[in-house]
């Protein structure tokens, strides 16, 4: 029997109610994970510990906050099972999608991660339904591939390559990166399941002032890992930084002309 681990990373910033319906989400599977681990990066906000011991779950705990990155990867060294299906503390997943990812994955051997379409809401409000190609390595070249908080992986081929590392902001980018140049298959499912929650602030985090930074680390692993050459790698730090640049509501039209495919 394959088994199957709900990976969430929590900090300061966590919002019980939010992580609450997170974890019921998990509850309410079609086929449940057999273990949902909770990783503390650093202290938490009050609530959060209370709201993890009422579901259950498994915590590990970093003792000062360094990111999700390494917490992530704190987690994944404690964990044995051969699947992990990634969840946002702030998001949630539709009933069936494990067993629908654990399906696929069973079916193709040959695939090391499968993501799925995600659903965008706010609160109540649903938006629009965020799509990434479905073989997303040359997407890599200029975007993270894969909508991290909907996917599922063989955690040995995760292990191999080093599993998540401090890459302020795009740790799930340059593990996807790491995969790709290393020969492993990646796959986006197109059917939305997971809703992906999307507010003024994940923009403004996204917009702010040390992401230049983390984009040129980004784009200077790209070019290591062989994915780009150094002319690319330029080209994608200008067109990058010009659309963060672009005042809000026009940045939110482009983001939904960029993401929101018909499926």
């Amino acid at each position: 029997m394959s088994t199957v681990t709900a990976l969430l990373s929590t900090y300061h910033g966590t919002v019980p109610d939010q992580l609450a319906e997170a974890l019921q989400s998990l509850a309410e599977q079609t086929r449940p994970a057999d273990e949902v681990v909770v990783v503390f990066d650093g202290p938490v906000a009050d609530g959060v510990e209370g709201v993890v011991e009422k579901y259950g779950a498994r915590v590990v705990r970093c003792a000062e906050n360094r990111g999700a990155g390494p917490a992530l990867q704190a987690a994944l060294e404690t964990i044995d099972s051969e699947f992990v299906a990634q969840l946002d503390s702030d998001d949630k997943a539709f009933p069936q999608r494990i067993e629908r990812q654990l399906e696929f994955l069973q079916q193709h051997p040959e695939v090391s991660v499968v993501g799925t379409a995600v659903q965008e809401f706010d609160g109540e409000r649903t938006g629009g339904i965020r799509r990434l190609p479905e073989h997303p390595a040359h997407y890599a070249k200029m975007n993270s591939p894969m909508n991290h908080p909907s996917v599922m992986y063989r955690t040995a081929d995760v292990k191999a390559v080093g599993g998540y590392q401090d890459v302020h902001l795009m740790e799930d980018y340059d593990l996807f990166a790491r995969l790709i140049a290393e020969g492993y298959t990646l796959y986006n499912m197109q059917e939305p399941l997971t809703y992906f929650r999307v507010t003024d602030e994940q923009f403004d985090r996204r917009t702010g002032s040390d992401m230049f930074t983390s984009e040129v680390d980004m784009q200077i692993r790209l070019v290591r890992y062989g994915l780009i050459g150094r002319t690319r790698a330029m080209v994608n730090v200008a067109v990058r930084t010009l659309y963060r640049l672009l005042p809000k509501p026009l940045l939110k039209r482009v983001y939904a002309r960029l993401f929101h495919r018909a499926g």
